[in-house]
This record gives structure tokens, sequence and C-alpha cells, in this order.
């Protein structure tokens, strides 16, 4: 169980990242306040984490509507709390969310943020999967591909 809550962790971790970083990059060469980079590097975290379900299960011949119920019942918990998590700690670090892309406090700040954010969301998705939910129900899946 410890080993499969690690992975779907990190498999959410990955899709949170791209979207986060992708989002801070963005909103901080773009200008954007800190609330406008916050929401866009939000949405585009769950984007991305949802794709990173999404796709394997429709790779698999999942049906949309299933898939989309596999990936919101096995995601959803785990990237809001690394989303609050994450955002939480760029907002708290004095100025990591004004520091330019060249700058080793944005950078630093941005890589710390998203490890607490793994570590804040394995009990959940170890919890879900005791449950027999989570990335659980969707491994079952994975076989079909």
């Amino acid at each position: 169980m410890n080993r499969l809550a690690l992975s779907a962790t990190v498999h959410c971790l990955t899709g949170c990242s791209i979207g986060e970083v992708l989002g801070m990059v963005i909103g901080t060469a773009a200008g954007l306040g800190n609330w406008t980079t916050v929401l866009l590097s939000v949405i585009l975290a769950f984007i991305f984490g949802y794709s990173l379900t999404l796709l394997p299960l429709l790779r698999a011949k999942v049906g949309l509507k299933t898939a989309l119920g596999l990936a919101l019942a096995a995601d959803t918990l785990s990237i809001v709390i690394m989303e609050i998590v994450d955002n939480g700690i760029m907002l708290v670090i004095p100025g990591a969310m004004d520091a330019g892309l060249a700058e080793p406090l944005f950078w630093g700040s941005l890589l710390l943020s998203l490890i607490v954010a793994g570590f804040a969301a394995y009990p959940a998705n170890r919890w879900l999967i005791r449950r027999g939910a989570g990335h659980l129900r969707v491994m079952q899946y994975h076989s079909l591909h």
C-alpha cells in the first residue's frame, strides 16, 4: 500500500508540478500580480494533473465518462492539497513571488514548495487507497493497455 501511495503521489505531483511551474513562469514573466499568477498556476496544475491520469485511461479504451470519473476521484484531493500547500509556501516566503525568473529565490522556493506539497498529499493518497479508491481504481485499467 505504501508503494502504491508513493506512486500515486509522484504521479499527481508530476502533473501538478508541470502546471504549477508553467503558471508561475508565465505569471512572473508577464508581470501578473501574485493572486493572478496563483490562479493561473492552480488552473494549469489541475489540467495537467487530470491529463496525466486521463490519457492512459483513454488509450486503454476506457470511455470518456468513466475515465473522467476515475481521474476526478483519484486526483482531486491530492491536487487540492498540493495546490494549497505549494502556493501557500510561495506566498509566505518573503520575496518568492516577486523574484525574477533568473533569481535562485524563485526557483528554490518553487522547488521547496513542490517537495513539501508532495509530502503533504501522500497521506491523502494512502487513505484513498486504503479505502479501495483513488489510484487503486485507476490501476485496474492499466493492464488493459
